[in-house]
């Protein structure tokens, strides 16, 4: 009994030292780390953790729009290479949007089309849909206007110079260690921390903005606090008002807060369903319009779904981009593989959500198992064409 009490003594003594050293040494973030994370048997950032954090809500909207589902839904079953993908790299939905109706769909682990997930970073596309929002409303001047009209902490140095559209195609300059299983990078840091603004502001310009692309999310929730400042509005309620409302979404969302009603952590974590995600894929493929409205201008998702970089023709603004067997494919993408992937030329919207990811084998910017969910959709549609000749 006594070595029983010794050891509980000495190992509450090892711990409150070990939290002490944490908040010495400006690692605090940690403990919350642990508590939602790696205490759950995860390495990283997972789907469901949105319920470990607080978040503010993005309200469905007033006047749904169900999507409308095609004569031939599900009528082809997912090939053999597509479902043991879905196996392997643990999928939770696959969604296939073919001329403005749900053609196919499926869901796993016990999610269906009502189950919410964590976006990860396709949320960057989302906070460069509300930059687009705040121009057209003469909130924010144009993609070159300054971040340090916002922001004075960024008038000196090397970020002088910076943008919003240097924010929001990746090319701000600015120091930002983009590692998502170190538990000591600011992209840890950021996503664990209680003050998220405190951590951006302390970014510092490295080299010349607008120059050339390196992938930053310290980058979009930047370009998250400026919108904010221009318009008045938190984040989510903007989004809410000008997207997810006129939009018809079905169900509410949820934006991970760094603390209650703090600040959205806006490079990632909006969670929501694979129908709602899509929402964001066909605006973009209407060119900005919806029922007629013209929630954003043409010109700038013309812009957005354009390489700003010749050398990094993967990215435009907010929009991942590529050229595959001719056809031109814009999509949005996050941690672990959620794609919402548009194909404009076939009125193509294609949505995956799930745990992993099949990383790039061949040096490609695009992962492995993006081309695999194209290759094996046009294979289904395919095969659907020959039943009805």
């Amino acid at each position: 009994m006594k070595f029983l009490k010794r050891f509980l003594f000495r190992f509450v003594v090892v711990l409150s030292l070990l939290i002490l050293l944490m908040y010495v040494f400006n690692v605090d973030y940690l403990i919350t780390a642990v508590r939602t994370v790696y205490f759950k048997g995860h390495t990283t950032a997972f789907l469901d953790d949105y319920k470990y954090f607080e978040n503010r809500t993005i309200p469905k909207s007033k006047n749904p729009q169900p999507w409308a589902v095609a004569k031939d839904y599900n009528a082809v079953k997912p090939t053999e290479k597509l479902e043991a993908l879905h196996k392997e790299i643990s999928s939770v939905a696959f969604l296939i949007i073919k001329n403005d109706s749900v053609w196919n769909e499926s869901y796993y682990d016990g999610y269906s089309k009502d189950s919410k997930s964590n976006s990860f970073s396709m949320a960057k596309s989302v906070v460069s849909a509300a930059l687009g929002k705040a121009i057209m409303d003469g909130k924010i001047k144009s993609l070159d206007q300054l971040v340090s009209d916002f922001y004075p902490e960024f008038k000196t140095g090397k970020a002088t110079t910076m943008t919003v559209g240097d924010l929001s195609s990746m090319a701000s300059g600015l120091d930002w260690d983009e590692s998502y299983y170190d538990p000591f990078s600011v992209t840890t840091q950021a996503y664990f921390d209680n003050d998220l603004a405190k951590i951006i502001l302390k970014m510092k310009g490295i080299s010349d903005p607008g120059k050339k692309y390196e992938y930053k999310s310290g980058n979009t929730q930047l370009l998250a606090m400026v919108i904010e400042k221009a318009t008045g509005v938190n984040l989510a309620d903007y989004v809410a008002e000008n997207f997810w409302q006129p939009m018809g979404a079905e169900h509410d969302a949820l934006w991970q807060t760094d603390h209650k009603d703090g600040l959205v952590k806006a490079y990632c974590c909006i969670a929501s369903n694979a129908r709602d995600f899509a929402r964001f894929g066909k605006l973009y493929l209407q060119n900005g319009k919806w029922n007629g409205q013209q929630l954003l201008d043409s010109t700038f998702i013309a812009k957005s779904t354009t390489p700003r970089f010749k050398d990094s023709p993967q990215y435009g603004y907010g929009w991942w981009l590529c050229n595959y067997k001719g056809k031109k494919i814009f999509y949005m993408r996050g941690h672990l593989g959620q794609y919402v992937i548009v194909v404009p030329k076939d009125k193509l919207i294609i949505v995956r959500l799930g745990s992993q990811v099949k990383r790039s084998t061949n040096g490609s910017p695009h992962s492995d198992d993006f081309f695999v969910y194209l290759d094996e959709t046009y294979k289904m549609l395919g095969q659907q064409k020959s039943r009805q000749n």
